[in-house]
């Protein structure tokens, strides 16, 4: 179809125009009985969204995604390229991709008065058949749907009286293509109020001139749940000229949210290769974002977005690798007292309610950590009760023992590997839990294991933890205490 160059040529090739909504619907059809996955790269909607959205596409539904940050609402709709046809006829020099045997706009049906069939035609791909605005309250009508042009109107010495002199906005030239609107509520309400006709009848006004000009286009709106957004609301006409409304919301358990943490986290060669992050570390990073969400601390309304486990990954791998470029090291394994880098990728990406602000970003980022430690515990080694009633039947007595005989325990920051192999290797009553409860623990992760522990002696209150200018120190927690108060 990319070797016809004239209108003769498309009508006697049989072409059929369709709408970008019949287009989509079609696609997605074939797609559905074919088997064909429709949105790859999005986890967790299988059975949620995507079915939601594939229902408002075969209903030719113009689509409100609705969810808080960071759940996949723009790159669902980006991923709706996939079922445009890979390339579509213009009128060639078209500003608004008029359609060569349906022609709306003055030029193009002026072209194909002078030249017939044999008016130019070019081919767009797919990938150009998307446009995308960021709702912003600078946003004019202008901007969006056209104004009259001075300059434009003196060039070809014009009246503006004359329809030539408009200048189209945005949603004209994505005539045929899917418009995309993020965070519809920040959009000024007059500015909403410009977008109905053209939702319902498809038509546009500018300026007074009455334009006929039925526009063709698949509309996709975001926006965060209304109760959040304190800067606007979707109005209700607007709303109500939407088609379908669909929810989205975050991952559901911890496996999804690794898959999408690793596809996308940007990472390189370096890292991958040299850097090993025990099963365990993952699944710890990842409970962070959900603890984040059940939090006191921080604001549910406000969400805690995907990003945080993207970007904490990416800080993760990077403590490791530092430190291992300071020793000289060639590889090294993830360490749980690397999850103190991770501190300033969760900082900024939670909204603090009043108790929050009062203990502190940086002190709430670390009770996340240690909710999460404290969370995963039990699910590796036998529950901790906080009142026992034989200390010396706890499969934890012979740690606690040892600590309470050590004047204390330090892991260092900078420590090498074989440094840090060998203060947990100190600790021997930790292989004794290991081999009892974790027998099957690859080597690789058997010292991410015992610095688990630790920590998870620690979240449970039966060690105590301090912070030194090098590393961390763990003591027995009465012990510690008694000497305070000598």
């Amino acid at each position: 179809m990319k070797d016809i160059k004239t209108l003769g040529e498309l009508k006697k090739s049989g072409y059929q125009s369709r709408s970008i909504k019949e287009e989509l619907r079609d696609n997605l059809r074939a797609k559905l009985k074919a088997g064909e996955p429709v949105f790859e790269g999005v986890h967790g909607f299988e059975s949620t969204v995507i079915p939601e959205l594939e229902r408002a596409i075969l209903s030719r539904h113009n689509i409100n995604l609705l969810g808080l940050r960071g759940q996949a609402k723009t790159r669902l709709a980006r991923k709706m390229i996939t079922l445009l046809d890979e390339y579509m006829p213009i009128v060639a020099g078209s500003e608004i991709n008029d359609d060569p045997l349906q022609p709306i706009s003055r030029f193009a049906k002026d072209l194909i008065l002078e030249k017939g069939d044999a008016t130019p035609i070019q081919w767009i791909h797919r990938s150009e058949r998307f446009s995308e605005k960021l709702a912003t309250p600078d946003v004019t009508v202008a901007d969006l749907i056209g104004d009259v042009d001075p300059i434009k109107a003196a060039n070809l010495k014009l009246s503006y009286a004359d329809d030539r002199v408009i200048h189209f906005g945005m949603i004209p030239r994505a005539n045929r293509c899917i418009f995309v609107i993020n965070e519809l509520p920040d959009l000024q309400a007059r500015i909403q109020v410009a977008l109905f006709n053209i939702l319902q009848e498809g038509d546009i006004q500018i300026r007074g001139f009455k334009l006929r000009m039925p526009l063709d286009i698949q509309f996709v709106f975001t926006a965060n749940p209304e109760d959040y957004t304190n800067r606007g609301s979707i109005v209700t006409p607007l709303k109500d000229r939407i088609g379908s409304q669909i929810l989205t919301h975050y991952p559901e358990n911890v496996a999804i949210a690794r898959t999408i943490t690793h596809q996308e986290a940007k990472l390189d060669a370096s890292q991958t290769e040299t850097i090993h992050v025990p099963n365990l570390a993952k699944d710890l990073l990842e409970q962070i974002s959900f603890e984040a969400r059940e939090s006191e601390y921080i604001d549910n309304k406000s969400g805690v977005s995907a990003r945080l486990s993207i970007t904490a990954y990416e800080n993760l791998l990077s403590t490791a690798e530092r430190r291992a470029l300071k020793s000289g090291a060639e590889t090294t394994s993830v360490r749980l007292s690397d999850f103190m880098g991770i501190i300033p990728a969760i900082t900024g990406k939670v909204e603090l309610v009043y108790e929050g602000e009062q203990e502190g970003a940086a002190i709430v980022a670390q009770h996340l950590i240690g909710d999460a430690i404290h969370t995963f515990f039990p699910a590796y080694f036998p529950k901790i009760e906080k009142l026992e009633r034989d200390a010396e039947s706890s499969p934890y007595a012979k740690i606690l023992e040892w600590f309470f005989t050590e004047t204390g325990f330090e892991l260092l920051d900078e420590a090498t590997e074989e440094e840090y192999r060998k203060q947990l290797d100190a600790i021997k009553p930790l292989d004794d839990l290991l081999q009892k409860y974790q027998p099957e623990i690859p080597l690789e992760d058997r010292y991410f294991l015992k610095e688990f522990v630790l920590w998870g002696l620690v979240e449970y209150d039966k060690l105590s933890k301090d912070r030194a200018d090098s590393g961390y120190q763990f003591k027995d927690l009465y012990g510690s205490y008694i000497s305070k108060l000598q």
